[in-house]
């Protein structure tokens, strides 16, 4: 018969093993990060020597002479993320608000398992899905239109200008657009769910619209939540490969316009590592790969200095 005091014994023994296999886990998955890093320093050291902050600003990417610069790759990574993101997050928000203010209750489950399996289809597929299917559609019917409707417009009319070939940065902005839809109104949704409902009551018991009710409710309310899935589909859009190597044309050169072709570091990554001859050309690839490491770092830094930011003003206006 096991005694109270050898019980204790043994639960507080449990516990103390406990709390050290949960320190060991959350220690390892740093030093996993400290590992790729290290390991990204290492495979790049001879680029940095080789070209030293040059990397960043050259707009160079040369094999044959060994000559490499990120500049395109790097802006073809953020201008196609932004795309993705200025039209992906007021849709997901506006998805997001339809299933849990406005959709009819016998819709809300159908719609929201549809969309939800939108992501769970792989990025292969909206890549072969935008170069046959999307991309001769689009240079056909949106590309002219889009030049005749922006150019007399000063300040975007050259954005929209180029030959319509269909592929380039616009149209991998948009499929990475189609792509991040999914996770971002899948979150928002949840966290909208949440909201008490007798908050929501008590607004439109006040005379309020549903849109005064979202805006002044339901946001404040889940606004870490939506940070959140935004900053999820963030990372998704930066570090996608497929299906922006399929349609975003693979080309080096720099872009004046949203419909030239155009480069992101992943579709580098994925077109040339398997190629690559030579120290220096592996290298500059690797290097590729830091930056983009240190890009989702600092937008993830960013947003957590935002929420932060965020609950600091909580209540600063009541």
């Amino acid at each position: 018969m096991i005694s109270h005091e050898q019980r204790l014994q043994r639960q507080a023994m449990q516990d103390r093993a406990f709390r050290w296999a949960t320190l060991f886990f959350a220690l390892l998955v740093l030093l996993v990060l400290v590992g790729i890093i290290l390991s990204l320093l290492i495979g790049s050291l001879s680029s940095i020597k080789a070209f030293g902050f040059n990397f960043l600003v050259s707009e160079d990417w040369n094999p044959v002479t060994e000559v490499f610069g990120g500049l395109n790759s790097v802006k073809g990574t953020i201008l196609t993320s932004l795309i993705a993101m200025l039209i992906g997050v007021p849709v997901s928000f506006g998805i997001a608000i339809f299933l849990t203010e406005l959709s009819p209750v016998w819709l809300r489950r159908p719609l929201g398992v549809a969309i939800e399996l939108l992501a769970g289809v792989p990025s292969i597929i909206y890549g072969m899905w935008g170069l046959f299917v999307f991309a001769p559609w689009f240079a056909d019917n949106v590309q002219p239109w889009l030049m005749r409707a922006t150019e007399n417009i000063p300040a975007i009319g050259w954005l929209f200008q180029g030959p319509p070939m269909g592929i380039g940065l616009f149209t991998a902005g948009l499929i990475l657009a189609v792509m991040v839809i999914p996770y971002i109104s899948a979150v928002m949704r949840d966290v909208f769910e949440v909201v008490p409902a007798m908050l929501k009551e008590s607004a439109y018991g006040l005379g309020g619209t549903t849109w005064e009710v979202v805006w002044n409710v339901v946001l404040p309310y889940t606004k870490n939540g939506v940070v959140g899935g935004i900053m999820l589909g963030l990372g998704r859009a930066l570090g996608e490969t497929m299906a922006v190597t399929f349609v975003i044309g693979n080309s080096h050169t720099a872009v004046t316009t949203l419909f030239d072709p155009a480069t992101s570091i992943s579709a580098t990554l994925a077109n040339e590592f398997t190629e690559a001859v030579g120290e220096l050309h592996t290298s500059a690839l690797i290097e590729l790969g830091l930056l983009l490491f240190l890009i989702t770092f600092v937008v993830l830094a960013l947003s957590k200095l935002l929420l932060m930011q965020l609950r600091r003003n909580e209540g600063a206006h009541s």
